[in-house]
């Protein structure tokens, strides 16, 4: 197989791309600076492809600072949209296999039902608009791609919601956590595996997917959930989310349905509390 381009290789998934690829003996996947492979630099990336010839380019760039993005609308859809296109552009010329990382965002969060590929978007934020016109544009240059949305990853790596919750567990007496928005944790792991097991499996099912765990969880039960698999002694208290106001409206409900991931993409997904409970051992044999 030749190579594999992924951009915005420091990131979180793209540290967990480098984690997984390392346990499956994959050694084709090329992690590239910022520096060299800037999403938003058209001769720079021509330079990249060039010289890798990549069979597959797997984008985790991305603008996810969400309340930045409500006064940075121009940088946000720079990298959001603008990179993407640059990229898809390329991966057309090179017959090369997009792989995108988009988000439940894309959604309004208005709805109870498990949302499936094909019901409408909607964003109610600056980053949600952005990421979905990255969607919108891909189609425009190449029909060789992947898009997978995602909700809430964590990992071992890089700034997330679980290492956030543990440290302040650890500060702090009690934490009030919102408890009425609904969603479904990823472990940023098992989505690495699955954009390898695509790759690996020369899978050509190209379109649009949802991949997050299984289940459902609201922020306060899912950290709940973090202190009692970390043994975190640590009062915690739900609340609204009117009673914690923030620049961008978040969806109040994006739990994915996955039912179009496991039967084109032949992916195993597991409950986010099995993942979870991977990622607390992982992080804590790692300060032992």
């Amino acid at each position: 197989m030749g190579s594999i381009l992924v951009f915005g290789a420091s990131g979180q998934l793209g540290q967990c791309l480098a984690h997984v690829a390392r346990e499956r003996n994959m050694t084709n996947l090329v992690f590239l600076p910022e520096a060299q492979a800037n999403i938003l630099d058209n001769n720079g990336l021509q330079a990249v492809f060039a010289e890798h010839h990549p069979t597959h380019a797997i984008n985790c760039a991305a603008y996810t600072a969400v309340d930045k993005a409500e006064d940075e609308v121009d940088i946000a859809r720079k990298v959001n949209r603008d990179g993407v296109a640059n990229l898809s552009k390329l991966c057309a010329q090179h017959n090369t296999i997009l792989i995108h990382i988009s988000t439940d965002f894309v959604f309004a969060g208005t709805g109870n039902q498990p949302l499936v590929e094909t019901d409408e978007t909607a964003p109610i934020s600056v980053y949600g608009l952005t990421k979905l016109e990255g969607e919108q544009v891909i189609p425009e240059f190449t029909d060789r791609y992947f898009v997978l949305r995602t909700s809430w990853l964590y990992s071992e790596y890089a700034g997330n919601f679980v290492k956030t919750m543990l440290k302040l567990g650890r500060e702090r007496d009690e934490l009030r956590v919102i408890w009425d928005q609904l969603g479904t944790p990823t472990y940023a792991i098992d989505l690495a595996g699955c954009i390898l097991s695509i790759i690996a499996g020369g899978n050509e099912q190209f379109g649009t997917y949802h991949y997050s765990n299984e289940g459902v969880t609201s922020w306060y039960d899912f950290a709940t959930t973090i202190f009692e698999l970390s043994q975190t002694t640590v009062k915690t208290t739900p609340i609204r989310t009117a009673e914690y106001p923030t620049k961008a409206t978040r969806p109040a409900y994006s739990v994915m349905d996955k039912t179009k991931a496991k039967t084109q993409l032949g992916v195993t997904i597991p409950h986010w509390q099995e993942s979870l409970r991977v990622c607390i051992s992982r992080l804590a044999a790692a300060e032992a």
